[in-house]
């Protein structure tokens, strides 16, 4: 399964459809096996998305939505960082996915549930400056 890739789409429409919906402006986006992108699709977005459907994979898919949805939930309303980038930046897939999608190697390394090492609502200005 770590070698499995998903499917990518550039020039979508999709992603300007699901902007009108949510808090963030989405450029490019994973539903599951499908890549959406408004655009041409850089390799690190390509590693970035690609990481989101290992994501997917290991956590049988409805995992992925439920989780996405409570850290996101999580950083809004517990951290209080509102319906903002902040809570979307916080959300443990796509703290991995941030952090990792410029090595090039990443995927190859990738071990499985790697997002669970990322803090639940991510660090705060003062905890990224400590070190944490």
């Amino acid at each position: 399964m770590k070698h499995l890739k998903p499917f990518f789409f550039e020039n979508s429409k999709i992603p300007v459809w699901l902007s009108k919906l949510a808090p963030i402006e989405i450029s490019t986006i994973t539903l599951f096996c499908f890549v959406f992108s408004r655009s041409s699709i850089s390799e690190e977005t390509k590693r970035h998305e690609t990481i989101h459907f290992q994501q997917y994979l290991e956590t049988f898919v409805i995992g992925f939505l439920l989780i996405y949805l409570f850290d996101y939930l999580w950083s809004a309303l517990v951290r209080k960082k509102g319906f903002t980038r902040d809570s979307y930046l916080a959300i443990r897939f796509e703290q991995e996915a941030l952090e990792c999608d410029k090595f090039i190697n990443y995927l190859e390394t990738r071990k499985r549930y790697s997002w669970l090492k990322y803090p639940l609502g991510g660090l705060d200005s003062s905890e990224k400056e400590q070190g944490r």
